[in-house]
Order: structure tokens, then C-alpha cells, then sequence
């Protein structure tokens, strides 16, 4: 497999437009969920999707093959999407901090009554609301299937780190959903 990958690689790498396609073919749909479990926005989704493959055009000289070509675009999809958050994060600080004022003299509205079956939606919102390395472990883990090695390796973090993660995600999701 790394043989396959640094030939598609080198091929990017002189320009041939046909192995940048196949490259896109085989590992855009999953770059897309990744994206959007992310995000939680198809469209932003889609954006991040463009933003990474043309990240990964100009950044493939630097693929080695210490990894596979499919953990290494997962990184830097990771990172893309991380970006994203803590740049919307930041924008939403600044506005949320301009409506705390309107907002203090308003009683809070009461929680409602939590339903007995939690749907796919529902779900999808909790994920959304993990922090965001505790979200990325746990997408790249459980739901993409990835082992500890792999998951550390695309986040740039220890591999206990993410066994920490990937035990903290069921829970803060079961007291979400509650």
C-alpha cells in the first residue's frame, strides 16, 4: 500500500491532473464525513472538503510515506477543520460577548423534558458540543475506526491522550443527552 501511495503522490507531484482526481476519488467522501460530523454543516463541510485538497496540491512535496497518503489527508483535514472551529469559536465569543448584556435581565427558559429514545439528530448535536479535541478523537476512533497509534498520529498527540479522549466521549455525550 505505501508503494501505491508514494507513486500516486510523486504522480500529484509532476502535475498529473488524472492521479490528483484519483486521489480525490478515494478519499473525498470520507474527508467530507469527517468534515461534517465536524461541523455539523453540509456547506461548511464542503468548503473545508476544497480547502484541504487544495492544502493537500500544495503541500504533497511534503508527503514522505512515513504514514499512509489516507492518514496523512486525514491530518490535514483534522487540522483544517480545527482551524475553522477556533476561528468560528472566536467569532461567536465576540458576538455572544456584545449580547450578554441584552441578554442578563432575561429569565432562562426551562430545561425540557429529556425523551426516553435519543434520535440520530439529537446525536449529531451532542458530538457537535464535545470540546473539540474530545470530538476529534472520538470521530476518528469510534466512528472512522482508526486505532490509538493512527488517531495520535493525525492529531499530533500521545497515544494515552487519546484513550483518555475516547473514554471521556461516551460519557460527556450520556450526560448531553440525559
Amino acid at each position: 500500500m505505501r508503494t501505491a501511495d508514494l507513486e500516486l503522490a510523486a504522480r500529484c507531484q509532476v502535475g498529473d491532473t488524472g492521479a490528483f482526481e484519483e486521489l480525490y476519488r478515494q478519499h473525498s467522501t470520507r474527508l467530507y464525513s469527517l468534515a461534517l460530523r465536524m461541523t455539523g454543516s453540509p456547506d461548511e463541510a464542503e468548503d473545508l472538503l476544497q480547502d484541504v485538497f487544495l492544502h493537500a496540491h500544495r503541500k504533497l512535496r511534503s508527503f514522505r510515506g512515513e504514514s499512509s497518503l489516507g492518514t496523512w489527508l486525514y491530518r490535514l483535514a483534522m487540522n483544517q477543520c480545527l482551524d475553522y472551529l477556533r476561528g468560528r469559536q472566536a467569532k461567536m465569543g465576540r458576538v455572544t460577548d456584545s449580547l450578554d448584556a441584552e441578554e442578563a435581565a432575561e429569565p432562562a427558559a426551562p430545561a425540557p423534558a429529556v425523551p426516553l429514545a435519543v434520535n440520530r439528530l439529537d446525536l449529531e448535536r451532542a458530538i457537535a458540543k464535545l470540546p473539540e479535541g474530545c470530538r476529534a478523537v472520538f470521530l476518528l476512533h469510534d466512528v472512522e475506526g482508526f486505532d490509538h497509534g493512527e488517531v495520535a498520529s493525525i492529531l499530533g498527540i500521545s497515544e494515552g491522550t487519546s484513550k483518555s479522549q475516547v473514554h471521556k466521549a461516551p460519557v460527556k455525550l450520556r450526560a448531553m443527552l440525559r
